[in-house]
């Protein structure tokens, strides 16, 4: 059973039901119906995302988040971090305010800097310790490029696996960059050498993220979460 029934999210954000409704048919897919998880959406806020911003392609992938997360948490709230050199922003988006959200969080923030990786990394993982939660959590983590400091981006993902968060990845840009090679090989980083466990997966959503159909994006969004899930289960890594 859903976190946030059907009821309540045409009452609350009627624009997010077929939303609501494909999430839903991908987690039952992937027997996840019945998980209660965070969720977490980290934003690159880098001057190279300025076209997504301006387009509404970061607004879109805001509210398909949203759409998923009523499933699996019932405050009906995204934790959302954006990221450039440093962290520019640390907000929220909810079922009865998202519309144009992701708009008013980035009207009152400066200059949109490099892409740091391990910043926004540090940010989720402060919030998910200070939230007292046992609950895993699923970190939908969107970039248009790799990190300025690989090796901080590596550390912090390797120090993370021990904790019950896993890191989707998801690029936007031209699927031949050479920009995302980095998160290839991220997404391969050595198990036990390395990492506890395997904690994130990576998936190109290409030039224009908002032609991948609804149940596509969610299928990739949650496709490696059950193994991940049943690995950090055997480690002890996820009690709840």
């Amino acid at each position: 059973m859903a976190a946030i029934s059907l009821t309540k999210v045409q009452q609350a954000a009627p624009a997010l039901v077929d939303l609501y409704k494909s999430a839903g048919a991908s987690l039952a897919e992937h027997g996840l119906d019945d998980l209660r998880a965070a969720v977490y959406l980290v934003l690159d806020h880098s001057g190279s995302m300025k076209p997504y911003y301006r387009d509404g392609t970061v607004q879109a992938l805001a509210e398909r988040v949203l759409g998923l997360s009523a499933h699996l948490d019932d405050d009906g709230r995204v934790p959302v971090v954006l990221f450039s050199t440093d962290i520019d922003a640390v907000a929220e988006i909810a079922l009865d305010d998202h519309l144009g959200r992701v708009d008013r969080i980035v009207a009152g923030l400066g200059h949109m800097g490099r892409t740091s990786y391990h910043v926004a990394m540090d940010a989720v993982i402060d919030h998910y310790l200070d939230s007292g939660s046992k609950m895993p959590a699923l970190v939908v983590f969107q970039t248009d490029g790799g990190p300025i400091n690989k090796l901080a981006a590596e550390r912090y993902l390797c120090k993370a696996s021990k904790l019950p968060l896993f890191w989707q990845f998801v690029g936007f840009g031209d699927r031949g960059s050479k920009q995302f090679d980095f998160l290839r090989r991220l997404d391969e980083l050595p198990v036990p050498a390395k990492r506890a466990v395997d904690n994130a997966g990576f998936f190109h959503a290409g030039p224009d993220p908002r032609a991948v159909a609804d149940a596509e994006l969610y299928d990739r969004l949650v496709r490696e979460f059950p193994q991940w899930l049943a690995a950090a289960r055997a480690r002890g890594i996820v009690t709840a």
